[in-house]
Parts: C-alpha cells; structure tokens; sequence
C-alpha cells in the first residue's frame, strides 16, 4: 500500500467529482433515497416547464436555482466530497432554504412585479441570502477562483466613489445591488441562468438518455471498425469516439470519464506512453463542446447574447469543430509514425457496419434533434421532441423485444403511429403528443420484468441528467452577479477601450491579449464561466475593430475550450490522469501540444469570416478550409517533429513559420505559403526515398 498515491488518488477523484456530480459516490440509506429523489423531481420540474410552458420566465429561473441550490449542498460538502457518506443535518437546511428563497418569485410574483424598482426590506434580506447561498454554492463545486472573481464586482458597485485610478463612478445602494441580483433578470437570474434552465438543461439530459441506451458502444465500435486497424490505430480511435460522443455531450471531462476509460487502456496496450494517451483522448474530448449539434453549455448561452437562432451558431461551429478533431487526428498520426506504433489487428475490431446494424436506432433521436434544430425550430422544442423521442424509443424497444415473432412487432409499431395519428387530429400540441406516447409506452413496460428494468434506466437517466446540470448551472446564476454589477456600473465598456487601447489598435495584438485572457481565466473557472466573462470583457473590443459578431464570440468560445486543457488544473488532464495513473501537469504540457495545430483555426476565422461560414460565396469557404488544413499539417509536423521522415529544428521552424504565412490571408503570404509548402513536400520526399533506399541496401 502507498499511503502518498492513495491520497494523490483520492485528490484526483474529488476533484473530478466536483466537476461531474453524477459521478459522486451514492449516498446511503435515506439520503441516498432522498437526492435521488430531487435529481428525478428536478428533471421532471424542467420537461414539465419546457413541454406545458405553465410558468412565467422568471419563477422558472428561480426555481431552477433554487433545485440547484437544494442538490449542491446535498452532494457537494463544505470541505472533502470524498468522506461523505451522508447529508449532514446543516447542509439540508442550507439546501432547503435556499429551494424556499427559489420559491419566492412564484409565492410573491404579483406583489415583486407591483413594486418593481423599490424592493421592500423582506426582499433585500431574502435577496442577500439568496445571492450568498449561490456563492457558497460556487464554491463548494468550483473553488474559490470563481467566487472572488464575481465577488469583487459587488463592493466595485457599492463603494464607486471611493475608487482610485480611474475606477470611481457614481456608486449604488445595497438595495440597488440586491434589486439587480435578486429581483431583475440581470443578476443571478440573468440569461446565463435563463439559458440553463431551459436549452442547457434539456440537452444534458438528453445526452443522458442516450449514453444510458448504450451509445457509448455504438461510438466505440464503429470507431474501432473505421480505424483501429491503421497506423497508431488506438490513439484515432479515442479521437473518432470522443468526436462522435461530442454530438451528444457538451461536457469535456463527462467525455474523458466515459470514453478515457477504454480508449487509454487500449492505447497504454498498444505502446503508446501513459502520458500521451491521456493527453489524447483529454484534448479530442474537450472538442466535444465544440462540435454540433449538442455544443458546450457556452454555444447556448452565445446564441441568446448575441440574438441568433442556436442553429447558426451550430453552422459557425461545424468547420472549426471538424477541423479540430482533424488536427487531433493528424496529431496522433505523426506520433504513431514517429514511434512506429501499429494498429490492432483487423480481427480485434469489430464491423462498423455491423455495429451500425445494431444499433442504428439510437441514431434515430439525433438525427431528429438535428432536423429539428435546422429546420427553424427553437433549442427548447428540439431538446423537448429529443428527450421523448429517445425516452419512447428506449421503452418501445423493450416492449418490441417481448413481442416476438416479426409481424407482431411490425404491428405493435403500426398501431402505436395510427395512435399517435388519431391524438394529433385531436389536436394535441406536438410536445404534448410526444409525452402521450411515452405515457402509454410506461403501462406495457410495468408488466414484465425486462419492461420494468428499462422504466429503472429510464428514471436513473434523469437523475443523472440532473446531476450533471448542476455544475454548469451555478456557474451561470454565480456569473449572473458579475454580469449585473458590469451592466449596473458600464464597466464592460471601460473594458472594452482598454484592450483597443493596449492593442494600439493593432488586431494580432487584441487577438492575442483575448487568447491570453481565456487561458489564463481558464486556469480557475470552467468553460462556461469563462465564456461569459470574456464575452462581455473581450468579445466588445473585437467587434470595435472591426471582428463580425459572431466571429469576435467564437474566438473567445474556442480559447475558454482551449483553457481547459492548459496547466496548472487542467480539469480535462485531471481526469485522465485518474485512469493513466500519470501526473496531470504532464499529461496537460502534452494535451496542449497536440492541440497546437488547433489552435491556428480561430485566428484564420479572424482573418477569414469564411470559415465560420460568415459569406455566402463557397468557394471562398473551400479555399479557406484548403489552407486551413495545409497550415494544420505544418504545425503538426512542427510540433512533432515528424512529417513522414524526422524532421531536424531548422525543418520544424520551417514548418512552422510557413504555416503562419497561411494565418496571416493576404494574397501575397498566401502565395508564398504554397510555394514553401511545395519546397516542404518536395524536400520530404526526396529525403523519404533516400532514407528507404539506405534501409533497402542494409
């Protein structure tokens, strides 16, 4: 027994564990039964509000705060999660509270809307309590790094006139800061916790439904079909998994935890070093909050502050998405040929298409959800129809399966559509038909065994959506009290003329401060924090120089991604470290390493809109995807250090300045990219023949 790696070990799981609630270990006896419970009732709570829309937006925020309010201080203790076995007495008082203050804008909303603007003194108190339990909550889920950072807006809005250097404004009241926090839709029930309570919630349960129907295999077989086989065969296939899992999980460390717990073995089993493997499947799962249709809970959260439907979002997202899963790939390749690693062998690797034979019914759900969300529909109503979709497929499975010969379960299939028929010409509203059917699947599952099984999957998977929301979700309400005390003081404007000011207008400067900005935030707080912080710092200053909107928000999307893969926390290292039994500050140096081609990506989208899909011209879009590629290649040879022979410093330096050349789009840099680029190839070739030749005549 190691007493150091057992305590190093159980680090590693609490800090995971306060990243991923689902993950924490079950309570036992009541409180076990008792969390369950909320989870299931939190979930319900959401689909019921998103399906029958019953309530005003404002009380759903706050109901759904205050959920959020009653599992973290359930789950999450004032010190070490991993002791935990029970709910102490203190933190159920906590967690009942502060569901009570979430409560008060459904218990008080007339009288709250009737005396907007002068709160009264039982509104300030509540509000003040209200706004510290969504601290502590922060805390006891994120650390300190987060909480200071908003915390030390509220006193820069109460204390103005007192500020030195510039800093000083007129000042407000506490009632002023607790009606913006509390009472308005500016504060910790601002659009972060709008978007959470409503779009982010909704696709993180219905991720959920699907790992829990077995997507996780489907992912990892045809993965391992389409590329196990090929040279360093294990590393592709923890890329093409964690790809494929991105559709349906915006969580980065969810994805390290589910598919890191095959792909790293297999890796460490084919010699690739513990480290790399890690650092693999750490940066292809953090590309899963950037790759459509179910993005990162930021994707959301920008599609609603910058006023466009999320499927254009989506649309911006799918080029950079694809191409940084191909830099990932790209990467792993050169490292297999530097290595010589080989591939499994082909009778290890299941059929792709065997697999897809199989289970080619789950795909069924996201392929709706992708429809939906491209057809115009809201994220609200496509997350709804996903979530009863996969819920009445998983149940009608089951009781297909039990049916027997084929031409029954060809009826039973039949019968269920001229139902569904005869309830839309009753008129029944699409969402509600939907659960209809769900409803009527419920009573054949109650009545034998195997049925009953999949109704426990079922429930189990919205409490595991529950669970799994509660992270993002107090990131947002604690984000709130920035957001609110920057609009309540004009702060973000301030902000704004100070990165153009240290840029000296110079766009490459403001670029690089913004990047510098995500990483450096993305030490302490999670993507979505982040996210909403540098949007409202950075996001402005490019947009004044000229960045489109979209564009100036997607750049700061993609580096708060990138952040999470940077030392010191690293939080996507820390759970891969948990299963390759390595430090994460190593796998973190080389996770950022072989992301370094993906981080060409968003500068090119600065230069050139076109990649995000800002034009209408396409052959402007393939260009730049052309170049794009090409300046991926030479940055993964530069960073490698391997192209398809070794390639010596001067090569590597090369390689990397000529990809730059790509960045920079103008017609000039471009034109002398490609020549280089030929010189490059030229050059490796003829050094690949005579490298053959010397081995063919040993």
């Amino acid at each position: 027994m190691n007493p150091h790696k057992d305590k190093a070990d159980a680090q590693i799981r609490q800090a995971i564990d306060r990243e991923n609630p689902a993950h924490v270990t079950a309570f036992e006896g009541f409180d076990g039964r008792a969390v369950f419970a909320i989870a299931v009732a939190f979930s319900i709570f959401q689909i019921w509000t998103a399906a029958f829309n019953p309530l005003s937006t404002v009380v759903v925020r706050s109901v759904h705060v205050g959920f959020l309010m009653l599992m973290t201080f359930t789950l999450f203790g004032a010190r070490k999660a991993s002791e935990r076995r029970c709910v102490p007495r203190y933190d159920w008082i906590l967690g009942l509270t502060g569901f009570a203050i979430g409560l008060y804008h459904y218990v008080f909303e007339i009288d709250l809307i009737q005396r907007a603007g002068d709160p009264s003194m039982t509104d300030i108190m509540v509000g003040g309590v209200a706004v510290a339990l969504v601290f502590e909550a922060a805390r006891r889920i994120m650390g300190l790094a987060l909480p200071i950072l908003c915390g030390i807006f509220v006193p820069y809005a109460l204390f103005g006139r007192e500020l030195p250097f510039g800093l000083a404004h007129r000042g407000y009241g506490f009632d002023q800061v607790i009606d913006t926090l509390f009472l308005s839709t500016e504060g910790i029930y601002g659009t972060p916790t709008f978007v959470s309570a409503t779009y982010i919630f909704l696709f993180i349960l219905f991720g959920a439904f699907l790992e829990r129907a077995g997507m996780i295999r489907l992912f990892n077989d045809v993965s391992l079909g389409l590329v196990g086989h090929s040279k360093g065969g294990p590393a592709k296939v923890a890329v093409f998994s964690s790809g494929f899992m991105g559709t349906i999980n915006g969580s980065g460390v969810a994805n390290v935890l589910t598919t890191g717990q095959f792909t790293i073995p297999l890796m460490m089993r084919f010699g690739y070093r513990p480290a790399f493997a890690g650092a693999v499947e750490a940066t292809a799962s953090m590309g899963g909050q950037l790759m459509p249709p179910v993005m990162g809970a930021a994707a959301f959260i920008m599609a609603e502050t910058i006023g466009v439907p999320y499927s254009e979002v989506a649309l911006a997202a799918a080029i950079p998405a694809i191409l940084y899963f191909g830099s990932a790939f790209w990467m792993v390749h050169l490292e297999a040929g530097r290595h010589n690693l080989v591939g499994l062998p082909r009778e290890e690797c299941p059929s792709a298409l065997h697999a897809l034979k199989e289970g080619w019914y789950l795909i069924l759900p996201l392929a709706a959800l992708v429809y939906l969300l491209f057809s115009g529909f809201t994220p609200l109503f496509a997350g709804v129809i996903g979530i009863a979709a996969t819920a009445a497929l998983i149940l009608g499975i089951t009781v297909v399966t039990a049916i027997g010969p084929t031409m029954l379960r060809a009826g039973f299939w039949i019968l269920l559509g001229l139902i569904a028929a005869a309830l839309w010409r009753m008129g029944l509203r699409t969402e509600h038909l939907a659960f209809a059917i769900v409803g009527l699947l419920i009573v054949p599952c109650l009545l034998f065994k195997g049925g009953r099984e999949t109704l426990a999957l079922v429930v189990n998977s919205t409490a595991d959506g529950a669970k799994n929301a509660v992270g993002v979700g107090v990131a947002c309400a604690l984000v709130g009290v920035l957001i609110g005390m920057m609009t309540l003081t004009g702060l973000a404007s301030s902000f704004a003329t100070t990165i153009v000011n240290l840029s000296g207008g110079n766009l490459l400067a403001a670029l690089l401060l913004t990047m510098v900005t995500c990483i450096v935030l993305g030490t302490g707080l999670p993507t979505t924090a982040n996210y909403i912080i540098t949007a409202s710092i950075a996001a402005p200053a490019l947009l004044t120089m000229g960045v489109p909107l979209i564009v100036s928000h997607m750049f700061v999307f993609y580096f708060g991604i990138m952040a999470d893969l940077t030392p010191p926390v690293a939080l996507a290292a820390l759970a891969a470290s948990s299963i390759a039994r390595v430090g994460h500050m190593r796998i973190g140096f080389i996770a950022t390493r072989i992301a370094m081609a993906g981080y060409v990506v968003p500068f090119m989208a600065v230069y050139d809109p076109a990649l995000v899909l800002q034009t209408e011209d396409w052959t402007a879009v393939v260009y730049i995807v052309f170049k794009a590629c090409i300046a991926i290649a030479l940055w993964g040879a530069a960073t490698i250090g391997f192209f398809w022979t070794p390639l010596p410093l001067f090569a590597r330096i090369y390689a990397a300045a000529t990809a730059f050349l790509f960045v920079v789009a103008l017609p000039v840099t471009d034109e002398a990219g490609f020549v280089l680029t030929v010189l490059f190839l030229l050059w490796q070739h003829r050094r690949r023949r005579s490298l053959t030749t010397a081995a063919a005549a040993l």
